[in-house]
């Protein structure tokens, strides 16, 4: 880390030179570079092509460019920069958009949401959750995202079961840069960014950092945040090939905010944390999140020839860290066997993760006439250590006569989980308007858990073959392009799905996803609408379930389904404003299935059947609109609104046990403070939610059997109300 540092130090120093004139004329410069203009570095890399959807891919796609991305990029986690694209619903634990977020696609959670970042995967390989707050400001290192609705085109890392995010940060930086961000924003949140690139080097180097800060004392009580991440890019420019190394790393101590608020506190309480209150007096202070995740990627781009083009990378992701919480009136012996404390004590706790996830990507490409072939695949392995520790208990308080070491396991468990993908795609010019697609992904994942927290006897190995074909079609005129397509995809379940007794284990997921749209554009008006069918079979879902173990875990439902149909417009009105937004309008239903419900009064638990209800947090209507205004040159405002229905917590389509639709507004406005050659400045207020609307966009729900009657307990994530942000942009090139 000391080398790192020293590293990134001297870029700064370097990059302090940057306001100076060159040696060499601009002129001059351009030709020096002219003969690559058309080499690997001018284009996509091609890990990011291999598996992204191109211009004439029959899917749902949306692709964010770099500006827009720095637009809205002045604090927020990575889900908030993305909020506005169609079909999309994002929330906040602490309620501002920093610290643990989540985003839904289509209704479909983020453990079914592929991710990836320069191709290489990054859920979670046991949850498949995406921990966005592992990796602080990521947006700043961002080229391009692209969004992929549905099961879209095969890639590495888990099944996508709603949506792919693409995430790309490889890119060609030519020109030296310096570029500060420093933000202000309500509840005491800052961020701070400073980037640097030497421009090209030799005329066959290239290197790019960044270091950020983020810090907010967050809406919901204690929901704290301090974030820090820095990347580090290096690059080597051939003729023909390039050969890049990356190291990113972040760092995130927050506040637990994990619990939600109780229905009936939301009227008077709105910002109450229960997290750290079973502390007797002032809660506890250290209830926290600590984690550090850290990248290694090192890829290598070929141009073998005009028409073979060749990919490969191989990564590391080393995470650690563990929550702390204060657990009141617990018995020792549940902890520790040797205890003899016969009454009930407070302690704190630790439970940890040490895991490191590594692997392989690569991708053949073939490119002649009317065909296009990509041999592409993945395999990586993911080794993770789950133990708790008590890190302050006194040996007195045990047994005066027993060796107790703080950092002694009270749990420990590890798990293997192994993942394999190799996929084939074919693009085929059929006429000059009509261009077909084809797809074929084999994967094979194998999951080997030694042990679970409350079940450290139960081993499961599980084997899973998955073969994931797609195709459609598309045609082009000169004015609207049609595309349709089918597409099949498998998922296995999530660790906890897996804690049940042999005859309970869950079965794999089956995805058939069949996609049908258009776009049209006349001159300065762009219109579009996809019509989506998503049938699943054996999808998990929680019902409520106590399994043979006494774990609460997903149940697999023989048939449920999502329709729907997503309209966008991008309407340039005039030279200085222009209207973008979009709807979507959906059904979201399971067939039929068995909710469980605990009953305090015979013991068991209560089975009730339902028949077609709306599936968990998956509103049937979403919709966004942007209005950008040019005043001049200098000054621009941005109006944004967001609408998302009524949703229900849990599968039942109980009317008590929902969060209400909301409508909110935004505005931000940009103001150029100088435009020079080599300086640039820009200062932007963001107004969010101007109309402090209340609102609840994520909560969970539980209910029981008591004294005859069923009791319902609903618990709620709110977000802020009107909070404001003040950002300052510096670019020196």
């Amino acid at each position: 880390m000391t080398k790192l540092l020293g590293t990134i130090a001297s870029i700064l120093m370097a990059a302090a030179s940057m306001a100076q004139p060159n040696v060499l004329s601009r002129s001059n410069k351009k030709d020096s570079t002219r003969h690559f203009s058309d080499s690997i570095r001018n284009l996509p890399p091609l890990e990011v092509r291999s598996i992204r959807a191109s211009e004439n891919s029959p899917f749902a796609i949306t692709n964010v460019n770099k500006s827009s991305i720095q637009q809205v990029n002045y604090g927020q986690d990575l889900p908030f920069i993305i909020q506005n694209t169609p079909s999309v619903v994002v929330n906040s634990d602490a309620g501002t958009g920093v610290g643990y977020t989540g985003i839904r696609i289509r209704g479909t959670d983020g453990t079914r949401i592929n991710v990836t970042l320069n191709g290489i995967p990054y859920n979670d390989a046991e949850s498949l959750i995406t921990y966005f707050v592992d990796l602080p400001d990521f947006s700043s290192s961002l080229n391009s995202i692209q969004i992929q609705r549905g099961v879209g085109t095969s890639t590495n890392g888990a099944g996508a079961f709603g949506a792919t995010i693409n995430l790309a940060t490889n890119d060609y930086h030519p020109e030296k840069y310096l570029s500060l961000q420093s933000s202000a924003g309500s509840f005491n949140t800052f961020k701070n960014t400073l980037q640097v690139g030497t421009g090209l080097l030799n005329n066959h180097f290239t290197m790019d950092a960044r270091v950020s800060n983020i810090s907010s004392d967050g809406y919901i009580d204690r929901a704290t945040s301090n974030l820090k991440s820095f990347y580090l890019s290096s690059t080597y420019w051939g003729d023909k090939s390039s050969l890049r190394f990356n190291i990113f790393s972040g760092w995130e101590k927050t506040y637990q905010a994990w619990f939600g608020v109780p229905e009936e506190l939301l009227a008077t309480q709105r910002t109450y944390n229960p997290a750290g209150m079973e502390k007797t007096g002032a809660p506890y202070a250290n209830q926290t999140d600590n984690y550090q995740q850290t990248h290694y990627q090192l890829f290598y781009n070929k141009t073998i020839n005009k028409n073979w083009q060749w990919s490969t990378a191989v990564f590391l992701t080393r995470g650690k860290g563990y929550y702390e919480e204060y657990k009141g009136g617990v018995v020792l012996t549940d902890y520790i066997a040797n205890s003899i404390a016969a009454d009930p004590i407070d302690l704190v706790r630790r439970k940890w993760l040490d895991n490191n996830f590594y692997g392989q990507i690569a991708s053949l490409v073939y490119e002649e006439g009317k065909n296009k072939f990509t041999l592409g695949g993945a395999w990586n392995t993911y080794d993770g250590l789950h133990y708790g520790r008590l890190p302050y208990l006194s040996t007195l308080v045990i047994n005066p006569t027993l060796e107790f070491n703080p950092n002694m396991n009270y749990y420990f468990n590890n798990a293997i989980k192994k993942d394999f993908n190799t996929y084939i795609k074919w693009n085929h010019q059929l006429t000059e308007k009509l261009s077909s697609f084809v797809d074929v992904q084999f994967r094979k994942v194998t999951h080997n858990m030694y042990g679970f927290d409350h079940n450290p006897d139960l081993i499961i190995k599980r084997d899973f073959d998955f073969l994931n074909p797609k195709a459609g079609l598309f045609y082009k005129t000169k004015q609207t392009n049609y595309y349709v397509s089918i597409a099949i995809a498998h998922k296995e379940p999530n660790r906890d799905d897996f804690e049940a007794a042999t005859n309970q284990q869950p079965k794999q997921e089956l995805l058939t996803d069949m996609e049908l749209g258009f776009k049209n554009k006349q001159g300065n008006f762009e219109w579009g609408a996809n019509i989506y069918l998503m049938n699943y079979k054996d999808q998990l879902v929680l019902t409520g379930k106590i399994n043979d173990i006494g774990a609460y875990t997903r149940t697999n439902v023989p048939k449920s389904h999502r329709i729907g149909i997503e309209l966008e417009e991008n309407w340039k009105i005039n030279s200085f404003i222009t209207s973008a937004g979009n709807i979507s309008f959906s059904q979201n239903k399971i067939d039929d299935f068995t909710e469980y419900v605990d009953d305090y009064d015979k013991g068991g638990q209560l089975a009730i059947t339902h028949k077609n209800t709306d599936i968990t947090l998956s509103p049937n209507l979403t919709a966004a609109h942007l209005l950008n205004i040019q005043l001049n040159k200098k000054w621009q405002l941005n109006f944004s609104s967001k609408y998302v229905s009524k949703q229900y917590l849990d599968n039942t389509q109980n009317e008590a046990r929902i969060l209400k639709a909301y409508f909110l507004q935004d505005i931000n406005t940009s103001y150029t403070l100088f435009a020079k050659q080599k300086w640039y400045a820009q200062l932007q207020l963001y107004v969010n939610n101007i109309f402090d609307k209340k609102y609840e966009p994520n909560g969970y729900t539980y209910s029981y059997l008591s004294e005859g009657s069923i009791t319902t307990s609903n618990n709620y994530y709110p977000m802020a109300g009107r909070n404001y942000w003040l950002s300052l942009k510096i670019n020196i090139n």
